[in-house]
């Protein structure tokens, strides 16, 4: 009788830290993302975020246009010393250097991103608010002029 609670007891506790475990990763940043449109609310783009070397990137994998819209723009608005000017915006790094804040794991600051519409660069951070939903600001300098997006996972 006691070994069959003690094997009760350890699937139990197995059980309990497979499930810890996925609920770590579901809570990643790492992944698809796709970004919606400010003014119509439409699906514009699906970014992929990555890490490397211990900062975080996102990077254009997808653009949705319309049937009038070039399919494969430029960035022709980018700043001409910015090395992304008249490159093409899919496949394009457009939010980089972000660093996982120590305390909490849900937030990744200190990086920048790039609006490929404008050319302008904002210095950004990015919030996990649920394993499916990402708060995505981006500001002037340390100024609270800015916007903020939701992203949302594929």
């Amino acid at each position: 009788m006691k070994n069959v609670l003690k094997i009760s007891l350890a699937i139990s506790l197995f059980t309990f830290m497979m499930l810890l475990m996925s609920n770590t990763q579901a809570q990643s940043v790492i992944g698809k993302w796709k970004t919606i449109d400010d003014d119509t609310g439409k699906a514009k783009s699906i970014l992929e975020i990555y890490e490397q070397g211990g900062k975080y990137y996102g990077k254009v994998v997808e653009i949705f246009r319309e049937p009038d819209e070039d399919p494969d723009p430029l960035c022709d608005k980018c700043d001409e010393d910015d090395p992304r000017y008249k490159q093409k915006v899919r496949g394009m790094i457009i939010m980089q250097d972000l660093e996982q804040d120590k305390n909490n794991k849900n937030l990744y600051e200190d990086g920048n991103i790039l609006d490929p519409e404008n050319g302008s660069v904002y210095s950004c951070y990015i919030e996990l608010e649920s394993a499916d939903k990402l708060k995505v600001r981006g500001f002037l300098g340390f100024s609270l002029l800015g916007r903020t997006q939701y992203w949302y996972r594929q």
